[in-house]
């Protein structure tokens, strides 16, 4: 069975990335970059965004990770009240 993705959803989910991006990348511009007496981006300044980012990403994953988790607990919880599982087919 296939999904259909409307072209406004589409939109909303590109939007929630575009905010999400934004947020992402002034919180580790905040963070990081402090010298704005040159126009290049100090090696410290450079890791610590490398760094900010990482962390975001595998904060991200890792929330994914445990929500689908919970979602499969769940899911399982009410087929185990339901009485469907480890019945045989």
């Amino acid at each position: 069975m296939a999904v259909q993705v409307t072209e406004s959803d589409q939109i909303k989910q590109f939007k929630e990335f575009l905010g999400t991006y934004n947020k992402v990348t002034e919180n580790c511009f905040m963070d990081c970059v402090k010298d704005f007496t040159s126009r290049d981006v100090k090696p410290e300044e450079s890791s610590c965004s490398e760094s900010c980012l990482q962390k975001y990403l595998k904060m991200t994953q890792r929330i994914s990770m445990r929500f689908q988790e919970y979602h499969i607990q769940q899911n399982e919880a009410l087929a185990a009240k339901a009485g469907l599982l480890g019945q045989p087919r």
